[in-house]
């Protein structure tokens, strides 16, 4: 992916192997910088060597209720074609995870069903879909009978990637890429069984160019649609692919998040689906111990955060600054002290961001100072301290309690116990703090001396 940039603007490290950018001096809290929900998702995929261990509970809501909820905990149970068995197994996956469960005996039951599916990054949804369009495929038919819709160039070719790992050991199966830049000949049909693109390209090819022709596809995969939805023109160009295809024509939709916006486009384009949501995870901060410390502005609270890191040993901690001036100052200020430190940066490529996740996730730096936007979804399971530079706040200034637990969430994974320590500069912040505690009922006590004991025990 290393030819592949999201961003227009071009970068450049300076000597410190920083990123800096022309307007590298205008404050912008997050709330401005638009978050690039395409970028966050690509970032996810870069980053996942393997399937998250969530504790989300899935619910099903099935097309035809009298039917009985089929689930699998093994992928022998489907009966899937041995060459895609052992794709899978090549692939790293031993059972089928939660989403996969219920997915998989709704996506590949006869007569075929339609599905509308929510799942996080790293639930194996890709995994997922890619073997329901494997297993559809009739490889001695030479034309398009998948086809696969993802809302940017850069997650086409990951999704891609997926198919061709699984089905490696097919090797009849071919799949073609509908995006800007594939250039065919006019009048050309194409051969390959699968195809993946853009909606705007896919649209071109089955519309205007005629390389596809739009009924004989078996199966419809619109991945990403709350990606899809953000991203200007996608949502009709999707709509207009899928009125081309024929009424038995199978339609899967999947996307991280279910506002009412994705749900009318759902309803458009699956028509009599299946739905399989995930039940929203019980906020529980009961593993992690909360902290403040009281200081009176910047520099205070810089030389707090020296104080505390220099009385424990921190397995490994993240930092949240509200801007990305401010993280880059404290990454700076810290490299100074001599700490190992990784800045994560929204003017930063994707690939970048990934590369310094990983050395993060690695070990090679115990620090990762970061704002939200970059910070959305990473899971390094050894950090055990998350400090807040900055409460999270909306742009009204009010306090962010979603961010908040989200933010303090990266710590106490998997029922460890973790630390997070906020830094209080003002009136206004510490009654952003006491918002805060009132809103999770939770008391957030000033942190002593006498804590540095307990915190050792818990970073320990």
């Amino acid at each position: 992916l290393s030819n592949l940039h999201l961003k227009e603007e071009k970068t450049k490290p300076d000597a410190n192997g920083a990123v800096v950018k022309a307007d590298d001096n205008v404050e912008k809290t997050e709330d401005e910088e638009k978050e690039d929900r395409a970028a966050q998702s690509l970032l996810n995929k870069l980053i996942r060597s393997n399937l998250v261990d969530t504790t989300n509970q899935v619910e099903v809501l099935q097309r035809d209720p009298t039917s009985p909820l089929y689930s699998v905990k093994s992928f022998e149970e489907l009966r899937l074609k041995p060459q895609l068995l052992q794709g899978v197994y090549a692939m790293g996956f031993n059972r089928p995870s939660k989403i996969q469960e219920n997915a998989l005996p709704m996506m590949l039951a006869e007569p075929p069903q339609n599905l509308i599916a929510q799942s996080q990054s790293g639930t194996g949804k890709t995994a997922a879909f890619v073997l329901a369009m494997l297993s559809r495929v009739e490889p001695g038919n030479k034309y398009p009978q998948c086809l696969c819709l993802s809302p940017t160039y850069e997650l086409a070719l990951q999704t891609g990637k997926v198919i061709e790992q699984m089905g490696k050991f097919y090797p009849e199966l071919k799949l073609a890429y509908a995006v800007r830049g594939n250039k065919l000949e006019r009048g050309q049909k194409i051969s390959e069984q699968i195809v993946i693109g853009t909606p705007g390209t896919v649209l071109d090819w089955c519309s205007k160019l005629k390389f596809i022709d739009p009924k004989k596809i078996k199966v419809f995969v619109l991945d990403e649609a709350d990606v899809m939805i953000a991203t200007q023109g996608h949502q009709d160009q999707s709509i207009r692919i899928q009125r081309m295809l024929p009424r038995d024509c199978q339609m899967l939709l999947f996307s991280a998040t279910f506002e009412d916006s994705v749900w009318k486009f759902a309803q458009k384009v699956v028509p009599d689906p299946n739905i399989i949501k995930l039940k929203r995870e019980e906020e529980t901060l009961d593993t992690i111990k909360q902290y403040y410390v009281l200081c009176n502005n910047r520099d205070e609270k810089f030389q707090a955060l020296c104080n505390i890191y220099g009385a424990i040993t921190i397995a490994q901690a993240m930092i949240f600054c509200h801007t990305r001036k401010t993280a880059g100052w404290l990454a700076a200020e810290l490299s100074k002290e001599g700490h190992q430190v990784a800045l994560l940066s929204g003017e930063m490529m994707v690939e970048q961001r990934a590369a310094v996740i990983e050395r993060f996730r690695e070990g090679k730096e115990k620090v990762l100072v970061t704002t939200n936007v970059c910070a959305r979804g990473i899971d390094v399971e050894q950090v055990s301290v998350v400090i807040n530079f900055d409460l999270p706040v909306d742009k009204d200034g009010n306090p962010d309690n979603e961010t908040y637990l989200h933010r303090i969430g990266r710590t106490g994974r998997f029922g460890k116990r973790g630390l997070a320590i906020n830094m209080v500069d003002s009136k206004h912040s510490m009654n952003i703090l006491n918002r805060i505690q009132e809103h999770f009922n939770k008391k957030i006590n000033k942190l002593d001396t006498d804590d540095l004991d307990e915190i050792e025990k818990i970073t320990n």
